[in-house]
């Protein structure tokens, strides 16, 4: 998958700047809109939106250069981080200070899939809701630190083996063998 830094600093402003409400945006449902824009991207279209790495942490899937994006993003004034307290734990909120202009970053269908995972994620997980659902059999593959494979999303969508699956794989190893 090829990396783009500018699409991926794209994404993750345009992200900031779409949750309606700079508290539901913290550095977790952050993280998990950019990962499931990426793997439904690949799913659906067979490539991610922008093609970034995502390693096994903790509380799930995480980008490898999110900190990095975020710092640039911060120094060049187009997001600010602002440290806010969540039932009693430390919480960074991602405010977007300009309005960015994706319309030659992002594909039309590119945009419908981010803005329908960012309220989807807003609205409807908290960070520990959606922090659960990620750890999945990709996330339960992998050790922690080791990158996710795009490829691995496959994996969830295969379901279980069965005795007509079992059959089929034997009348076609025989079709081979003859």
């Amino acid at each position: 998958m090829n990396y783009s830094e500018d699409k991926f600093k794209s994404l993750i402003h345009y992200v900031c700047a779409s949750c309606e409400d700079v508290s539901q945006l913290g550095a977790t449902k952050l993280n998990k809109i950019l990962w499931y824009s990426d793997v439904i991207s690949y799913l659906k279209h067979g490539s991610p939106i922008t093609g970034e790495t995502y390693l096994k942490r903790q509380f799930g899937p995480v980008p490898s250069r999110v900190m990095s994006a975020l710092n640039s993003l911060s120094d060049d004034k187009l997001i600010t981080v602002r440290r806010a307290e969540h039932f009693g734990y430390p919480k960074k909120e991602f405010i977007s200070l300009k309005t960015p202009d994706v319309s030659e970053v992002f594909s039309s269908d590119e945009i419908e899939l981010i803005d329908e995972v960012v309220h989807k994620i807003c609205n409807n997980y908290t960070a520990t809701s959606i922090s659960d659902k990620t750890h999945d059999e990709i996330w339960e593959m992998a050790k922690i630190g080791e990158s996710i494979p795009y490829e691995a999303v496959l994996v969830s969508q295969l379901g279980e083996v069965d005795e007509h699956d079992m059959s089929w794989a034997e009348d076609e190893a025989k079709d081979i063998a003859a």
